[in-house]
């Protein structure tokens, strides 16, 4: 991520995790750059230290787009509040998010009829491996690479006591 900071145009996390763009990400980031959030709630953007970075915040440059002005001059502008901006501000999940959800469905409904036991009857979770194997697979066909955890994020995932 932080190479990526370096470079691009336009964030968009969809991770379901906390902080995944943060402190050392908005000081690279170039004047101009857009940030977003699809995965969960307004956690994975940290808004607070974006907010106490910026020398001034204009809110409402465009419907649903707040721009960060940093002392020295660049502006990074935080679409829909942090929120899932896939709901926000437009109309639902697009096709390239569907299509992990229909695959893990196909992959699960394998899962159950490959079971030689009877299955209890009640919900089952996906198994991490189906879940990891549908992301990877994924992430692969676009040719992206992804960042191993932090400590903090490990925590987050691993607990229900931030968030709901």
């Amino acid at each position: 991520m932080i190479e990526a900071a370096k470079v691009g145009d336009l964030f968009c996390t969809l991770t379901g995790d906390i902080n995944v763009i943060r402190r050392e990400h908005f000081e690279v980031m170039k004047d101009g750059a857009i940030v977003a959030n699809s995965g969960h709630f307004n956690v994975e953007i940290d808004i607070p230290t974006l907010e106490g970075m910026a020398r001034e915040v204009k809110k409402g440059v465009r419907e649903l787009v707040d721009g960060y002005v940093f002392p020295d001059g660049r502006t990074i502008y935080l679409l829909a509040e942090g929120r899932l901006v896939n709901l926000a501000a437009a109309e639902g999940h697009p096709a390239s998010v569907m299509d992990m959800s229909f695959s893990t469905q196909a992959l699960m409904a394998e899962w159950v009829v490959r079971r030689d036991e009877k299955l209890e009857i009640k919900v089952h979770d996906v198994p991490e491996e189906i879940e990891d194997w549908v992301a990877r697979l994924k992430l692969q066909s676009m040719g992206i690479e992804i960042d191993e955890l932090t400590e903090e994020q490990k925590k987050y995932l691993s607990s229900w006591e931030i968030g709901t």
